[in-house]
Protein backbone atom coordinates (compact mmCIF):
# COMPACT_ATOMS: atom_id res chain seq x y z
CA UNK A 1 0.00 0.00 0.00
CA UNK A 2 2.83 2.42 0.90
CA UNK A 3 4.17 1.80 -2.60
CA UNK A 4 1.12 3.49 -4.15
CA UNK A 5 0.64 6.18 -1.47
CA UNK A 6 4.19 7.48 -1.84
CA UNK A 7 4.08 7.31 -5.65
CA UNK A 8 7.06 4.96 -5.90
CA UNK A 9 5.44 3.04 -8.74
CA UNK A 10 5.66 6.16 -10.92
CA UNK A 11 9.31 6.77 -10.06
CA UNK A 12 10.11 3.15 -10.76
CA UNK A 13 8.30 3.33 -14.09
CA UNK A 14 10.16 6.52 -15.02
CA UNK A 15 13.52 5.03 -14.03
CA UNK A 16 12.69 1.92 -16.06
CA UNK A 17 11.90 4.09 -19.09
CA UNK A 18 15.07 6.17 -18.72
CA UNK A 19 17.24 3.08 -18.47
CA UNK A 20 15.58 1.59 -21.56
CA UNK A 21 16.27 4.81 -23.47
CA UNK A 22 19.90 4.68 -22.30
CA UNK A 23 20.12 1.09 -23.54
CA UNK A 24 18.96 2.19 -26.99
CA UNK A 25 22.01 4.47 -27.14
CA UNK A 26 24.24 1.66 -25.93
CA UNK A 27 22.79 -0.66 -28.59
CA UNK A 28 23.66 1.95 -31.22
CA UNK A 29 27.16 2.20 -29.73
CA UNK A 30 27.44 -1.58 -29.89
CA UNK A 31 26.43 -1.58 -33.57
CA UNK A 32 28.74 1.30 -34.46
CA UNK A 33 31.62 -0.42 -32.65
CA UNK A 34 31.22 -3.40 -34.97
CA UNK A 35 30.87 -1.14 -37.99
CA UNK A 36 34.06 0.74 -37.11
CA UNK A 37 35.97 -2.50 -36.66
CA UNK A 38 34.82 -3.80 -40.05
CA UNK A 39 35.55 -0.45 -41.68
CA UNK A 40 39.24 -0.90 -40.83
CA UNK A 41 39.66 -4.68 -40.91
CA UNK A 42 37.78 -7.95 -40.99
CA UNK A 43 37.99 -11.25 -39.15
CA UNK A 44 41.13 -12.40 -40.93
CA UNK A 45 44.57 -12.12 -39.35
CA UNK A 46 46.00 -10.56 -42.52
CA UNK A 47 43.59 -7.61 -42.32
CA UNK A 48 44.38 -7.04 -38.64
CA UNK A 49 48.11 -7.21 -39.32
CA UNK A 50 47.78 -4.79 -42.25
CA UNK A 51 45.80 -2.35 -40.11
CA UNK A 52 48.33 -2.26 -37.27
CA UNK A 53 51.59 -2.83 -39.16
CA UNK A 54 50.70 -1.03 -42.37
CA UNK A 55 50.52 -2.40 -45.88
CA UNK A 56 52.62 -1.62 -48.94
CA UNK A 57 49.82 -2.87 -51.20
CA UNK A 58 47.28 -0.49 -49.61
CA UNK A 59 49.85 2.29 -49.06
CA UNK A 60 49.11 2.50 -45.34
CA UNK A 61 51.54 3.29 -42.55
CA UNK A 62 51.89 1.33 -39.31
CA UNK A 63 49.86 2.66 -36.38
CA UNK A 64 52.00 5.09 -34.42
CA UNK A 65 52.73 4.74 -30.72
CA UNK A 66 51.23 8.18 -30.05
CA UNK A 67 48.09 7.45 -32.09
CA UNK A 68 47.53 4.15 -30.31
CA UNK A 69 48.18 5.77 -26.93
CA UNK A 70 45.56 8.46 -27.60
CA UNK A 71 42.98 5.85 -28.66
CA UNK A 72 43.79 3.66 -25.65
CA UNK A 73 43.58 6.62 -23.28
CA UNK A 74 40.04 7.37 -24.42
CA UNK A 75 38.97 3.73 -24.74
CA UNK A 76 40.20 2.67 -21.32
CA UNK A 77 38.08 5.33 -19.65
CA UNK A 78 35.00 5.06 -21.86
CA UNK A 79 34.91 1.27 -22.01
CA UNK A 80 35.48 1.11 -18.26
CA UNK A 81 32.51 3.40 -17.67
CA UNK A 82 30.36 1.52 -20.18
CA UNK A 83 31.14 -1.88 -18.70
CA UNK A 84 30.71 -0.57 -15.15
CA UNK A 85 27.31 0.89 -16.02
CA UNK A 86 26.05 -2.20 -17.85
CA UNK A 87 27.28 -4.66 -15.23
CA UNK A 88 25.83 -2.46 -12.46
CA UNK A 89 22.46 -2.49 -14.21
CA UNK A 90 22.75 -6.27 -14.62
CA UNK A 91 23.41 -6.67 -10.88
CA UNK A 92 19.93 -5.29 -10.21
CA UNK A 93 18.25 -7.95 -12.32
CA UNK A 94 16.74 -11.20 -11.08
CA UNK A 95 19.15 -13.38 -13.02
CA UNK A 96 21.39 -15.82 -11.17
CA UNK A 97 24.51 -14.67 -9.35
CA UNK A 98 26.52 -17.21 -11.35
CA UNK A 99 25.40 -15.59 -14.65
CA UNK A 100 26.16 -12.12 -13.27
CA UNK A 101 29.68 -13.07 -12.20
CA UNK A 102 30.41 -14.97 -15.41
CA UNK A 103 29.10 -12.24 -17.73
CA UNK A 104 30.74 -9.41 -15.76
CA UNK A 105 34.12 -11.16 -15.75
CA UNK A 106 33.89 -12.02 -19.42
CA UNK A 107 32.99 -8.44 -20.37
CA UNK A 108 35.77 -6.81 -18.34
CA UNK A 109 38.28 -9.35 -19.64
CA UNK A 110 37.15 -8.95 -23.24
CA UNK A 111 37.31 -5.16 -23.06
CA UNK A 112 40.87 -5.26 -21.71
CA UNK A 113 41.89 -7.96 -24.18
CA UNK A 114 40.43 -6.03 -27.12
CA UNK A 115 42.40 -2.94 -26.14
CA UNK A 116 45.59 -4.92 -25.55
CA UNK A 117 45.22 -6.87 -28.80
CA UNK A 118 46.17 -3.99 -31.06
CA UNK A 119 49.22 -3.18 -28.96
CA UNK A 120 50.31 -6.82 -29.03
CA UNK A 121 49.97 -7.04 -32.81
CA UNK A 122 51.80 -3.76 -33.37
CA UNK A 123 54.64 -4.06 -30.85
CA UNK A 124 55.02 -7.74 -29.89
CA UNK A 125 54.14 -10.18 -32.68
CA UNK A 126 51.78 -10.17 -35.68
CA UNK A 127 50.45 -13.58 -34.58
CA UNK A 128 48.53 -11.73 -31.86
CA UNK A 129 46.11 -10.87 -34.67
CA UNK A 130 44.25 -14.07 -33.75
CA UNK A 131 44.03 -12.82 -30.16
CA UNK A 132 42.74 -9.43 -31.35
CA UNK A 133 40.02 -11.06 -33.45
CA UNK A 134 38.95 -13.36 -30.61
CA UNK A 135 38.92 -10.44 -28.15
CA UNK A 136 36.77 -8.35 -30.50
CA UNK A 137 34.28 -11.18 -30.99
CA UNK A 138 34.16 -11.85 -27.25
CA UNK A 139 33.67 -8.15 -26.49
CA UNK A 140 30.83 -7.80 -28.98
CA UNK A 141 29.22 -11.01 -27.71
CA UNK A 142 29.50 -10.03 -24.04
CA UNK A 143 28.24 -6.47 -24.57
CA UNK A 144 25.35 -7.85 -26.61
CA UNK A 145 24.57 -10.38 -23.89
CA UNK A 146 24.66 -7.66 -21.21
CA UNK A 147 22.27 -5.56 -23.28
CA UNK A 148 19.91 -8.49 -23.72
CA UNK A 149 19.98 -9.43 -20.03
CA UNK A 150 19.25 -5.89 -18.86
CA UNK A 151 16.61 -5.22 -21.53
CA UNK A 152 14.90 -8.52 -20.74
CA UNK A 153 14.82 -7.68 -17.02
CA UNK A 154 13.43 -4.20 -17.71
CA UNK A 155 10.75 -5.47 -20.07
CA UNK A 156 9.72 -8.09 -17.51
CA UNK A 157 9.55 -5.36 -14.85
CA UNK A 158 7.39 -3.17 -17.11
CA UNK A 159 5.02 -6.08 -17.69
CA UNK A 160 4.80 -6.73 -13.94
CA UNK A 161 4.23 -3.00 -13.25
CA UNK A 162 1.46 -3.01 -15.84
CA UNK A 163 -0.20 -5.98 -14.19
CA UNK A 164 0.09 -4.41 -10.71
CA UNK A 165 -1.43 -1.11 -11.83
CA UNK A 166 -4.22 -2.98 -13.66
CA UNK A 167 -5.11 -4.82 -10.44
Amino acid sequence: MRYFVTGEQHRKSLLNTLVLMFLVYIALLWISNGMMYFHHMDLTPDSVIAYYLGSEQQFTQPRSYQGMLEVSHFHLFSMGMLVLTLTHLMLMTEFSVRLKIWLSSMTYGAALADEAGGWLVRFVDPLFAYFKIAAFIMLEFSLGALLLVVITALVRARIRMGKVSAD
